[in-house]
């Protein structure tokens, strides 16, 4: 795995990299034509609250080219001068710079529809944008001769970037296990962009963004769904860190 190039701050055992959107964005478009850097992930409070369960996705977090703080509560547990790295941010940050310098983009997951959507509205937005490919994916895991078709697809079409719209910690465990055979400069798990960007659900103002309380927002748009993963989550998450600031337990990272 390429090393990481910036710090990292740790937070409940996982290295979060204590960086800046702009610097996000720089680091992604420098990829463009070069060997593959690996994985990068969006860090929430959901999703390090769920590496504390599973082992296997502290690690894959922790060898990512990048973890970003993409939660607010990431971003006030990180040093001064760090952002927020927010993956609907993010994509449209990469998508708009990343013309002048001829970056090529695939997008991976969804539901049916929502990746070629999605493809459609940003080539609108950022007149130039070059997307080379679509897939979506099944429900399950890929089976052998899928993983072939796709990793001969993404030969053929040599995108830098792969976005891929799953949720957690799906889409993390599909980079960590596929990055290595699919030829691109990155890949990059950013979950409900996919749907924000595509016009599939609303997303929150920004002043709901800016202010931490963005879960709470989606809860009540979509409260069947997230209902068990945030009225557990920001509560159980609030308390590990307090323990963690405090003293009272510490979370090495692995």
């Amino acid at each position: 795995m390429p090393a990481s190039p910036v710090a990292r701050y740790n937070v409940l055992g996982t290295g979060v990299s204590a960086l800046t959107l702009t610097q996000a964005r720089d680091l992604v478009l420098g990829v463009r034509g070069g060997k593959p850097r690996g994985y990068i992930c969006l860090g929430t409070a959901h999703g390090l609250t769920a590496a504390r369960r599973d082992a296997d996705l502290r690690r894959i977090y922790n060898e990512s080219w990048l973890t970003t703080p993409d939660g607010m509560p990431l971003v006030w547990l990180g040093p001064g001068g760090v952002e927020r790295v927010y993956g609907p941010d993010l994509m449209l940050e990469v998508c708009a710079a990343g013309r002048a310098v001829g970056l090529r983009h695939y997008f991976f997951g969804g539901v049916p529809g929502v990746a070629a959507a999605l493809s459609q509205r940003l080539q609108a937005r950022f007149p130039g944008l070059d997307v080379v490919g679509t897939f979506t994916p099944p429900f399950r895991d890929l089976d052998p001769a899928e993983t072939a078709a796709l990793r001969a697809e993404v030969a053929r079409t040599r995108p830098d970037v792969i976005w891929v719209g799953l949720s957690t910690p799906k889409q993390e465990k599909f980079m960590a296990r596929h990055w290595r055979e699919l030829e691109a400069g990155v890949m990059i798990g950013v979950g409900a962009a996919f749907d924000f960007h595509s016009g599939r659900v609303r997303q929150a103002p920004r002043w709901i963004q800016r202010s931490g309380f963005e879960w709470f927002f989606r809860l009540c748009t979509e409260p069947r769904r997230l209902g068990p993963r945030y009225l557990t989550t920001t509560p159980l998450f609030a308390l590990r860190v307090l323990a963690q600031k405090t003293g009272l337990r510490r979370y090495p990272l692995d």
